[in-house]
Formats: C-alpha cells, structure tokens, sequence
C-alpha cells in the first residue's frame, strides 16, 4: 500500500485541535496553581477534560500520520507500524493517568503500574518523532526537517517544566503547520 501524500481532514482536524487543546491545559493548569496547589476544582476539571480530549486527538493523528508514509518495503512497513503501535502505546497511557486523575475511585481501583508511566510518555514521544522524521526523510520529502525539531523542543519544554506547557503547546502548533494544508504534502521543503 502507498502513502495518499494528502493531509486528511482529520489530520488537519488533529494538528489544529490539540495543540489549541494543550495550551488550553496548560493556561488552565497555571489558573489552577494560583492558590499554590494543583487539585480538583473547575480549572482543574475543565484541564484535565482538554488533556484527555488533546491526546485523544494525538492518537488519531498518529494514525493519520501512518497513512502518509510510503509503505513500499517491508521495512518501512515495520518501523511505521512500531512507531504507530508505540506512539498508541504511549498516547494510551496518558488517556489512563488522565482519567485516574478526573476520577479518582478509577485511579485507586486500576492505577497505571508505575513502569507504564515511565515508559507511556517515552515511547509516545518515540513514536511520533519517528513518524515524523520518516516524513521527512522520505522521497519525496513531505514535511520540512524543523518540523520534528519543533516537536521535540515542544517535549524539552514540558520535561523542564510543566508551566511552560502553553509555550509548548505554540511550538507543537508551529511543528504541526505543514500539516494543516490541504493540499499535497511532498512539495516540503
């Protein structure tokens, strides 16, 4: 099967609404903080339910991203797939943790085992930076090479620190530009 080389709707849908979503997160998140703790309340809530919605969102994307990649090896086909099944991995992690902290009772009776959050958000980050270095490294060349370098800054800027996450989620805005255009991708430069 052969990559359609066209930003979907959806795709488009994703790379606009998630970002919009974390840094909605993230302002909320800082709102939440103001009185010096980060717990449940309206801010708190109402973040939490753009976290769950953005990574929602991420999921699809990497699906959607998959589609776009040349499958014409076997090889291509195998590390795509790991990628895509990694990055869904991840994504789906960070669904887990996000509904044990919107409820609670969730959280006590089926936490994510400890390993699973150190690995969820890691191998969410691999998968979708492989998706989007194939993208690039691909002939012909379907997103520009800043685009998984403005990616991974956006995850640097997390890791540093939560509050940064509305910054974060303006350089994951800016990586994901290429992708909003409807019209054929392999004209990146």
């Amino acid at each position: 099967m052969t990559s359609t080389s066209t930003a979907s709707r959806l795709s488009r849908l994703c790379c606009t609404l998630a970002p919009l979503l974390l840094l909605s997160y993230g302002v909320l998140r800082l709102i939440d903080g103001m009185d010096g703790h980060h717990g449940p309340g309206p801010a708190w809530n109402a973040g939490h339910l753009c976290f769950l919605a953005a990574f929602l969102l991420l999921g699809a994307l990497l699906w959607e991203l998959r589609a776009l990649i040349p499958t014409s090896t076997a090889r291509m086909r195998t590390a795509a797939g790991a990628a895509t099944a990694a990055g869904l991995f991840g994504a789906a992690c960070f669904v887990w943790v996000i509904l044990g902290d919107l409820f609670p009772a969730l959280s006590d009776t089926a936490p994510l085992p400890t390993p699973l959050e150190l690995a969820g958000p890691l191998v969410f980050q691999l998968g979708l930076l492989t998706l989007l270095i194939m993208l690039v490294t691909t002939r012909p060349r379907q997103l520009p090479i800043w685009s998984p370098a403005l990616v991974f800054a956006f995850f640097l800027l997390i890791t540093v620190n939560l509050d940064l996450l509305p910054l974060a989620a303006l350089v994951l805005m800016a990586a994901l530009t290429p992708l909003t255009r409807s019209r054929t991708l392999h004209a990146a430069r």
